[in-house]
């Protein structure tokens, strides 16, 4: 059969498809922003997750990132034990664009921290590739320039190519574990830590009066708080690196 190229792009070709909504779950706070990201994209990793910070009285709420590297930031962002609360797709900014015919455009920051002193952080994320453009270079400085103290205190850009695969993963681990937080035995194993000779993650473990899961569990939540260190571009395991910070 010959060929059809007109059939093969009329196959890539989708049908544009409404944006995803995620209904809340009972005792689960709805999504709330002023942009949903949860459209269909065939390059970026659309997430939806439910988390909770003191901001929603330690509710889980529904949070979509418009991509894996949205989403690692923001994992990161909530291992702070003074982070206060999350805000995902912020109200639009307006900033000037002579290059289009309205001479304007609006942004809507991927992310903004509040911390425990009120202070505000807005989150420019960006892969390095595009961020290496001129005109992304002239993007941010015109956004950057509109940002007014009542919105956030100070603005700065992440560059998702800082994320690995490995660094996501691990930020995902230790995000699981520190929502079951276990003080002493953190302590116990931070003693260890202190007091004992280690090289490698199981030498420490060994080395504990904790069980094996019980000791494993305490490494990641240190490691998140920087109470321990290990290489974060390396999944964790019992053959890690570990050191005090």
């Amino acid at each position: 059969m010959a060929y059809d190229e007109e059939y093969e792009l009329q196959a890539a070709r989708r049908e544009a498809l409404p944006k995803l909504e995620v209904p809340a779950p009972f005792g689960v706070l709805p999504y709330n922003a002023a942009r949903n990201p949860m459209s269909r994209s065939n390059s970026a990793h659309r997430v939806s997750m439910a988390m909770a910070f003191r901001a929603t009285a330690m509710v889980p709420q529904i949070f979509h990132f418009e991509s894996g590297g949205e989403f690692a930031v923001a994992l990161e962002a909530s291992l702070d034990p003074e982070l206060y609360g999350l805000e995902v797709q912020l109200p639009p900014i307006r900033y000037p664009w002579p290059w289009n015919k309205k001479g304007y455009r609006d942004h809507y920051f991927d992310l903004r921290l509040t911390f425990d002193d009120g202070f505000r952080t807005a989150v420019y994320v960006k892969n390095g590739k595009a961020l290496k453009r001129e005109w992304i270079k002239a993007e941010i400085d015109a956004i950057f320039s509109c940002v007014t103290e009542d919105f956030a205190d100070e603005a700065i850009v992440v560059n998702t190519d800082d994320y690995s695969r490995p660094y996501r993963d691990n930020l995902r681990r230790m995000w699981k574990h520190c929502q079951s937080p276990c003080e002493a035995n953190d302590d116990i194993l931070e003693e260890a830590a202190h007091t004992k000779n280690y090289w490698l993650l199981k030498d420490l473990v060994a080395q504990c009066p904790l069980t094996g899961a019980e000791a494993w569990q305490s490494a990641l939540r240190l490691i998140a708080r920087g109470r321990l260190a290990a290489d974060m571009n390396a999944v964790f395991c019992h053959q890690s690196r570990v050191w005090l910070p």
